[in-house]
């Protein structure tokens, strides 16, 4: 990961306010929460505090959000700098385009997807494109592993790309009509390549009905009785046993008790 800073200060704006609507999102946003807690709101208005500013989060920005919220501006900065989904200076104005650099993505391809980000858009990532339409930058895993390589633009995946359709896909971008987002190899979700290869056909529901034996017995309504059945703590104990005999009866102990006197 790379050192997050703000934008230089010649890039930033004096000012931030929400736009009407936008304001009244945020108000949604605080409700949600119980009295002191707002700050939990921070992300999903500093998101909207993004879209709002041309896709990226101004210092000015950081500042309006921590004082909506009551939060020291350190802190907010700390969010900001922390989510690579905050961009923190000037991105493209058509695509800014982030490539999944992780280890999946990499065996699969990734490094030619970042090249043609660097032959088409800039050899070095967060810097623009020379007519402003693009960026990129190279983030942490996005959660497409098993279509790999794949890259996000705005809020949406395009995923099992190529050299080929990767530059399609800035083309579309480029000329206003961006491709369907998702697999672009006609990939449902993240089933194996080609297509379903289990559970086809119907799946597990061709396998012949079970036939269960009727009951012996009608099960019981509601209304009857339950029949009495032998408690499960109930067993069967065994037999007592006879006392044994007394044996100090018949076997005296030696060498104590009284003795029997002499014979005459």
């Amino acid at each position: 990961m790379s050192v997050r800073r703000l934008a230089p200060k010649e890039l930033q704006p004096a000012t931030f306010a929400f736009t009407p609507e936008n304001l009244a999102f945020a108000q949604k946003q605080i409700a949600q929460y119980p009295a002191g807690r707002q700050a939990s709101a921070v992300i999903a208005i500093l998101w909207r505090a993004q879209e709002q500013h041309a896709g990226w989060v101004s210092e000015a920005a950081i500042r309006y959000v921590a004082d909506m919220l009551g939060m020291p501006y350190i802190r907010v900065l700390e969010v900001a700098t922390f989510y690579t989904q905050f961009q923190l200076q000037p991105v493209g104005k058509k695509a800014h385009i982030q490539v999944c650099g992780t280890t999946p993505c990499m065996l699969r391809g990734a490094g030619d997807i970042i090249d043609v980000c660097q032959h088409r858009i800039h050899h070095d990532p967060f810097h623009l494109s020379d007519d402003g339409d693009f960026s990129w930058e190279e983030v942490e895993c996005l959660g497409a592993c098993v279509n790999a390589p794949m890259a996000m633009i705005w809020s949406d995946t395009y995923e099992d790309l190529t050299k080929e359709s990767f530059n399609k896909l800035i083309d579309g971008f480029a000329a206003g009509m961006p491709p369907k987002p998702g697999s672009q190899i006609g990939r449902q979700f993240a089933a194996p390549e080609g297509g379903a290869r289990t559970l086809i056909g119907g799946g597990a529901m061709t396998r012949p009905a079970i036939e269960l034996d009727a009951p012996k017995e009608p099960a019981l309504a509601d209304g009857d009785a339950k029949k009495p059945t032998k408690s499960a703590s109930d067993r069967e104990s065994p037999a007592p046993k006879a006392p044994a005999a007394d044996a100090t009866k018949e076997n005296t102990p030696s060498g104590s008790g009284s003795k029997k006197a002499p014979k005459k």
